[in-house]
């Protein structure tokens, strides 16, 4: 194994990272503020790759417009879910538990409504992108590279309006102590409305992003369990903790699984428990008791 093949792994998993950092960020955003891990995420992000690949191929819609249109699409889905079935419970100031189920039970719904009404049957986008770049012996799809640009640029689009505008502290504020926030102006109802808008929409582009690189199917959702570990990895509530733990699990699960693909996910998780047993802060999150 020469220094190519070093090289080459770790392009590859900087890929896959970039990729559950997408993801992630949706987890971070609704748990900093809501104090709860949103597991229907997983069919928003499923719902976006549907969306990319009917533009493609049932509306024929140029690639730019439908990855566009994706993440439109999951945003939107996003914040009808939050609407229907989180903001009952808030207003009823239901126990962090109860989040979790409904969320749950929504991510399960989503799932089986599009194998009810689309069908289960496997997809593949069509090839957008074929070329294949060479730099300095290591090969990269234009797909690949897509695939890093647009997570680096939507990534540091949110953490500019997260650290530099309005919007920004007021969500800050409200991941700090979101009854304090309200009396001091804030209105937190819009604030969860934004929070769940941005994350849909990132997770629109990680669906899109997803169904390019694999496959289209209702179960793609699971994938992010380990966005989620990813989430856990870095630090649960802190965004940079998010990013910074999915390219870390990226680069780290690809080097494990071109030393033997069966450990892949059984190093992933084994991680998950490791740091919830020793660091359950995670690299840069705090250990808060009363969040689930």
């Amino acid at each position: 194994m020469g220094i190519e093949y070093f090289l080459q792994q770790l392009v590859n998993g900087i890929c896959l990272g970039g990729m559950y950092a997408l993801m992630s960020v949706g987890y971070s955003l609704v748990y900093s503020i809501m104090n709860f891990s949103n597991f229907a995420h997983g069919g928003v992000i499923m719902v976006g790759a549907y969306v990319g690949y009917f533009a493609l191929t049932a509306l024929n819609v140029p690639f730019l417009p439908a990855f566009l249109l994706c993440g439109v699409g999951s945003g939107l889905l996003a914040v009808i879910i939050e609407r229907l079935v989180y903001s009952p419970l808030r207003k009823r100031h239901a126990p962090s538990l109860y989040f979790i189920i409904s969320a749950m039970g929504a991510s399960i719904f989503l799932e089986n409504f599009v194998i009810a009404t689309i069908d289960g049957t496997p997809r593949n986008y069509p090839p957008i992108f074929d070329n294949r770049i060479n730099i300095g012996g290591i090969s990269l799809g234009v797909d690949s590279l897509l695939m890093i640009v647009v997570s680096a640029v939507a990534l540091l689009i949110l953490m500019f309006i997260i650290q530099k505008t309005k919007v920004g502290l007021a969500i800050r504020a409200c991941s700090y102590s979101e009854k304090a926030s309200t009396l001091m102006g804030i209105n937190g109802d819009l604030v969860i409305f934004i929070i769940f808008l941005m994350g849909g929409v990132l997770a629109g582009f990680a669906g899109m992003l997803y169904g390019m690189r694999f496959i289209v199917k209702p179960t793609i959702g699971q994938v992010t369990n380990k966005s989620f570990v990813a989430a856990v990895f870095g630090g649960l509530g802190s965004l940079p903790g998010a990013i910074v733990g999915s390219v870390l699990l990226g680069i780290m699960e690809i080097f494990v699984a071109s030393f033997n693909s069966n450990l892949r996910d059984l190093f992933v998780y084994g991680l998950l428990i490791l740091v919830l047993v020793i660091k359950p802060s995670g690299l840069m999150g705090k250990v808060v008791e009363d969040k689930a």
